[in-house]
């Protein structure tokens, strides 16, 4: 974990570095409101990334904000077993994806696929969404 507080960085010069985070391979990226010294309002940027990468991504904090200083700790995590079904419903196909972590199971569908037939049955997302759970059952 990287993590740099910025107490005068725009809204969109945090959403174009977070973006340019994740592109560079960033596992996750968040933003925590803090207050500094002064009482100023800042913003807490925490960047999990793999730790052979330190080096690079403290580099792209440095250089895309506004910090002079990055922290850095070492987590270990434990990780679920992810890959993807087809769930065909009434309105389309979606993908799900599933994690797996010795008897525990967790089937998410997928946002992008869900949002897309939405769209394109004019139908309210939640609809979607439930039509995938269903099939599921």
């Amino acid at each position: 974990m990287l993590e740099a507080n910025l107490d005068d960085q725009t809204g969109e010069a945090l959403g174009y570095v977070m973006q340019l985070l994740l592109d560079a391979g960033a596992l996750d990226v968040y933003f925590t409101p803090i207050q500094m010294k002064k009482n100023r309002p800042a913003t807490k940027l925490s960047v999990l990334a793999p730790s052979t990468a330190r080096e690079r991504f403290t580099q792209l904090i440095l250089r895309h904000t506004s910090t002079i200083g990055v922290r850095y700790q070492t987590w270990q995590r434990t990780i679920m077993q992810r890959h993807f079904e087809t769930v065909t419903t009434k309105y389309g196909a979606v993908q799900v994806k599933v994690a797996t972590y010795g008897d525990i199971v967790k089937r998410t569908p997928e946002y992008a696929d869900c949002a897309r037939l939405a769209q394109q049955k004019n139908k309210p997302l939640m609809m979607i969404y439930q039509a995938v759970l269903q099939q599921l059952d």
